[in-house]
């Protein structure tokens, strides 16, 4: 599915952020990323998607290389990676249906997205998206008026709209409280199921991690120091990870 060889990045000739990135993800499995501040995972993501020129390296999805692409194939690409971002990205003064809809203008010609007027399909599609993330009855609400938790299901459901082949989800539960953390967690894993969806998830929280992956990644200096089950995950890798302290306290 995605194909990850000797990726690369840096910023300058001697600041390096990923240093050699090497994976590969299967149709449908869920994994996710750890590491603490800096350790480069969200510059992993944005590599894949194309929001970050890579330095060198390769990534293929579905056999076809998308780095350093540009114009329209980049745009191609795209339409096959749903991106759920940590800011949620929705215009505040847009309605939640806006919002929506907002994931398939590179679908909708120039004229139709100008003037907001969508297939009756993807409208359909959208209203279905919407109950499925519990937010039926929120389309006219603007996205201002949203809690963290329900504009991260936007996001989502946005995300989905696109019937992407690839979600890349970049600490989708950082601003949220406990208990919608693993509300939105959860709901991420049950559609990635349902789609058959490839997810790679950035998070900062381990204990989620463990919970809904089906491998984990432990990123530290740009590097992968760990991938295995999340039941390999010891406090010793874990000090490897984010540096030495006593995981076992409370």
């Amino acid at each position: 599915m995605l194909d990850i060889k000797d990726l690369h990045k840096s910023y300058s000739t001697d600041v390096e952020v990923l240093c050699g990135i090497t994976m590969t993800l299967k149709s449908g499995e869920f994994l996710t990323v750890i590491g603490p501040s800096g350790a480069g995972k969200s510059t992993f993501l944005r590599c894949i998607n194309g929001l970050v020129d890579s330095t060198r390296g390769s990534c293929r999805l579905k056999g076809e290389e998308i780095l350093g692409l540009n114009g329209t194939a980049l745009r191609r690409v795209r339409r096959r990676i749903g991106m759920i971002f940590q800011s949620h990205a929705l215009v505040d003064r847009l309605t939640v249906m806006e919002n929506l809809l907002s994931g398939r203008l590179g679908y909708t010609n120039f004229w139709s997205s100008w003037i907001r007027r969508f297939p009756q399909e993807e409208v359909t599609r959208a209203f279905d998206l919407l109950e499925r993330v519990g937010l039926e009855g929120y389309e006219d609400r603007r996205a201002d008026q949203l809690s963290g938790g329900q504009r991260q299901r936007v996001g989502i459901a946005r995300a989905l709209l696109q019937r992407p082949e690839l979600l890349l989800v970049d600490e989708p539960t950082a601003s949220l409280d406990p208990k919608t953390s693993r509300q939105i967690m959860r709901l991420l894993r049950e559609l990635a199921r349902e789609n058959n969806l490839a997810v790679i998830a950035n998070l900062h929280d381990v204990a989620l991690a463990k919970m809904f992956s089906d491998r984990i990644i432990g990123l530290s200096d740009g590097r992968i120091v760990f991938e295995g089950k999340p039941d390999e995950l010891e406090d010793e890798i874990l000090s490897t990870i984010y540096g030495e302290e006593d995981w076992s306290a409370a």
